[in-house]
């Protein structure tokens, strides 16, 4: 997974200083999941099919609605419509010598996340990475391996269209315990890692 840490960690950098291009890029976002519904909706059904002996708690994770994704449409506009924390002023000071000192809101840089069955996450996570100026590198469950690559595919249309680079999100397609195993262990490109999952994922991370 070196070549995504490495690609990620360019693209962070461009993200970072893109100012109101990524507000841009989550509009898109939210208009492209509504105007692309059918193939999501395609894929999703390729993973509900190959997923029927899943329990029905796991399958209704799994499941993309219309509904649904004019929720998921309607939380990537609400994370848009959030203040810019980047550059947010959260402290400052004045010294007895007239030194003034200033703590500002920076992004991180890279975040990895971990996550399962849930596509809704996918958006979740790549609208709150591009808000917050950070790249992200996404590793969804296998259960749910062609909607996250549709919906990767969505965002990455669309940080193009807005001028940004495809690689502030990413996907590992490579859905084995490895490759989670791997990105754990991204050292030097992966500054901050989310593992949300099983107690097994949370203890090994």
């Amino acid at each position: 997974l070196k070549p995504l840490g490495e690609k990620a960690r360019a693209a962070a950098h461009k993200l970072a200083l893109a100012g109101s291009k990524r507000d841009d890029a989550l509009r898109l976002i939210a208009q492209m999941l509504l105007s692309q519904q059918h193939t999501l909706l395609q894929a999703n059904q390729l993973d509900m099919d190959a997923g029927a002996d899943l329990n029905q708690a796991l399958r209704d994770r799994l499941l993309l609605t219309e509904k649904r994704i004019a929720d998921i449409a309607q939380a990537v506009e609400e994370i848009r419509a959030l203040p810019d924390p980047v550059g947010e002023l959260l402290w400052e000071d004045t010294r007895p010598n007239g030194l003034r000192l200033r703590r500002v809101a920076v992004p991180l840089g890279v975040i990895a996340a971990i996550f399962e069955a849930r596509p809704n996450v996918t958006l979740d996570a790549a609208a709150m990475c591009l808000k917050s100026g950070n790249a992200v590198i996404l590793r969804g469950g296998k259960e749910a391996i062609h909607t996250n690559t549709a919906l990767t595919q969505l965002v990455r249309d669309a940080l193009h269209q807005a001028g940004l680079p495809e690689d502030c999100v990413q996907l590992v397609t490579d859905t084995t315990r490895q490759s989670a195993l791997e990105l754990m262990r991204l050292d030097g490109y992966v500054d901050l890692l989310i593992p949300r999952g099983g107690k097994a994922l949370i203890q090994s991370a």
